[in-house]
């Protein structure tokens, strides 16, 4: 849309500013001002025979530019209403910056914003601030108690809030089922014949596999299963404070016992507060003895319930699809007895990502377990800094459907990237919403990485003092197995001893022999407890998830100072704690045996400075074989006083000749604190 004057083109700096020659159609003087075209000036006053200079600068008075708020997007009818010019002027002003724009169109913040500052406007951006419908991270214990240092679940903070606010909506939804187990021991086979299916025989039932998730009918009552790769899966979720499981069924080989992942699985099922479901596999075999497998689960904490105990053990064989019925019917009468399996499914949908990947047709997908509402087509959603609208959504089986209920796991589209696993998706009333929640995380997120904290030292005392009694609660790891029986016979006999008026107790909730992994670390968030390591050291991945969730590790190398610590710890004092730092390390790539100088290491430095003056500790693998000092640091045949990553050297230790190539030499320095 043009207007043409009837009087030609105005030269520059004739007519007084904003008014048209006369003859021209629209003589309107303008109300804002117009963008100066380059290399032309507009000045004020004169007819238009008589051109004038420029005004003196004395006599510019300097405008303040205008504020205006203006959302992500704004009619070009609503824009030009709110800073005071006509549609045809803002239309002109697009036109001549490149534009072409109708009197309904709209425009995005960025255009908007450019267009009103040629009147005279600054535009900034209406901030929305959007408070979700979760409920906050209180921690929360299994009757729905507060308790100090442990991470509450989304499903228990759900219920809570459900429960509070609308009991009699909540009604029975399908459990939702883990399987877990030592390795070999046939969860694969146990879930396979679940499926009713096998490995050989692909997608057979229609079942999708790679969703990780589907649900079984028994007699009309529906269970969920999913498909994990295991407990360290099921805590690091857990850790997050997503779990989304509600019963664990463990699998155990009748031919075989427990063994040290089974101790494991039972640990962390136990600090997650789920009721445990055994299953004896492999009955079939000739060489299988339910009764001692019910002796060996009984001394790791979980007794028959024919021996008088709490836990249901269900003979089975996976192989000849045996006791299957009777497995799901004990999972469903576990989960009778749960008080918790509710949800209201008239609510908007929240739920968890189980796992997500970029499809190369359909892009972002998501495998989503809906934990409360109902999960619609159409659905505005976020999942953290991600948002989005679900597109399309399909069952575990790969049909197409239109909703989805509460324990129903579906695959949907329609994000603007790839979530993580273990992220809350909440559905939010329109897009609008869903990006400015998306856009507070992403800020919230800026401002913290979003760890979870386990409970260290001080938090203890402090909830002791409050409570007058508090189990302390321990992950126990030695470096052999012989170490671990006297040593927990000695935390024992600490809690018999006199305690004071605090009354700490310790409990160990977990103990095994080995390096301190990334699984324990992930244990000592859900349970908020402590790692003792005793003649041991922490792998890269433990190391750094401690640090980042402020998992309280501790590494002794002698017995007595151990001790010495938890006792002055149950007595109310707080131990001084050595914070080791590691400055370089160093590969062994040859040794030197060199008379009368010792062993030498030729070494390559793999990351930072080693120093001559710094402690050392020498790794084999994750285990810790020495800790000293350096006797000598060479480059060729000079002594040196530090070498940086990437050069060669040689490397001397005090007392220990024990070298082999591979060994790794970690140069650290400690702190007490």
């Amino acid at each position: 849309m043009t207007t043409t004057n009837s009087g030609g083109p105005r030269p520059a700096g004739t007519g007084p500013q904003g008014v048209r020659p006369s003859g021209g159609s629209g003589s309107r003087p303008r109300t804002g001002g117009y963008r100066p075209h380059s290399g032309g000036a507009r000045h004020s006053g004169g007819s238009s025979g008589g051109a004038r200079g420029p005004r003196p600068p004395a006599q510019r008075e300097p405008q303040t530019p205008k504020v205006i708020e203006l959302s992500e997007a704004i009619s070009l009818r609503d824009l030009a209403t709110q800073i005071n010019v006509t549609p045809i002027n803002l239309i002109k002003e697009l036109m001549q910056n490149g534009i072409m724009a109708t009197i309904n169109q709209q425009l995005d913040f960025d255009t908007a914003a450019i267009v009103s500052s040629a009147f005279g406007w600054e535009a900034k951006q209406k901030q929305i601030i959007v408070e979700s419908t979760i409920p906050d991270e209180v921690a929360v214990d299994a009757t729905g108690k507060p308790t100090p240092g442990r991470v509450s679940t989304l499903r228990q903070r759900l219920l809570a809030k459900e429960s509070a606010e609308n009991v009699e909506g909540l009604v029975a939804r399908p459990p939702v089922v883990t399987v877990m187990g030592h390795v070999d021991h046939g969860k694969t086979s146990l879930l396979d014949a679940i499926r009713k299916t096998s490995v050989a025989d692909g997608e057979a039932g229609g079942i999708t596999q790679h969703i990780g998730a589907y649900q079984v009918d028994h007699g009309g009552r529906k269970v969920t299963f999913i498909d994990t790769p295991g407990h360290e899966a099921f805590t690091q979720m857990r850790a997050r404070g997503a779990q989304i499981t509600d019963v664990a069924v463990l699998v155990v080989a009748a031919d075989d016992g427990v063994m040290p992942q089974t101790r494991e699985a039972i640990a962390h099922a136990k600090a997650a507060q789920v009721p445990i479901v055994v299953a004896l596999n492999k009955v079939d075999k000739n060489n299988a003895n339910v009764e001692r497998v019910k002796q060996e689960l009984s001394e790791a904490g979980l007794t028959p319930d024919d021996w008088g105990g709490d836990t249901m053990m269900v003979p089975v064989s996976a192989k000849q699809k045996k006791g299957i019925d009777d497995l799901i019917e004990g999972i469903l009468l576990v989960a009778e007895s749960l008080d918790s399996i509710k949800a209201n499914p008239a609510k908007r949908a929240v739920g968890t990502i189980i796992e997500a990947e970029l499809d190369k047709q359909k892009g972002p997908m998501a495998t989503v377990l809906v934990q409360n509402g109902t999960l619609e087509l159409g659905d505005a959603f976020v999942i953290g800094t991600v948002s989005g609208r679900v597109r399309a959504m399909f069952d575990f089986r790969g049909n197409r459907i239109k909703k989805a209920t509460p324990s129903v796991p579906v695959s949907i589209t329609g994000m603007s990237e790839v979530p993580a696993a273990g992220d809350v998706l909440e559905v939010v009333e329109d897009d609008k919403i869903a990006k400015a929640l998306a856009a507070q995380n992403a800020e919230r997120q800026g401002r913290s990485n979003g760890a979870v904290r386990a409970t260290s030292l001080d938090q203890y005392l402090a909830q002791a003092k409050a409570s007058q009694a508090i189990k302390m609660e321990l992950i126990v790891k030695t470096a052999n197995q012989g170490s671990l029986p006297p040593l927990l016979e000695s935390l024992e006999k600490l809690n018999t001893k006199e305690t004071g008026a605090n009354n700490i107790r310790l409990n160990v909730i977990y103990q095994g022999t080995g390096p301190i992994t990334e699984s324990d670390v992930n244990l000592a968030i859900v349970s908020g407890a402590t790692i003792i390591g005793f003649e041991v050291g922490l792998d890269a991945a433990a190391r750094k998830k401690a640090d980042a969730s402020a998992v309280d590790v501790r590494l002794y190398e002698v017995i007595y100072k151990l001790l010495e610590e938890l006792e002055l710890t149950v007595k109310g004092m707080i131990p001084k704690k050595i914070i080791t730092k590691v400055l370089g390390a160093a590969e062994v790539k040859r040794i030197f045996k060199i008379p009368k100088t010792g062993t030498i290491a030729g070494s390559i430095v793999r990351s930072g400075n080693i120093a001559r003056n710094n402690q050392v500790r020498v790794l084999r693998g994750t285990l810790q074989l020495h800790k000293g000092t350096v006797s000598s640091l060479k480059r060729n045949t000079e002594d040196v006083r530090e070498v940086r990553a990437g050069l060669e050297c040689g490397i001397g230790l005090d007392n220990y000749a024990d070298l082999k190539i591979g060994d790794v030499i970690e140069f650290i320095s400690e702190e007490e604190v």
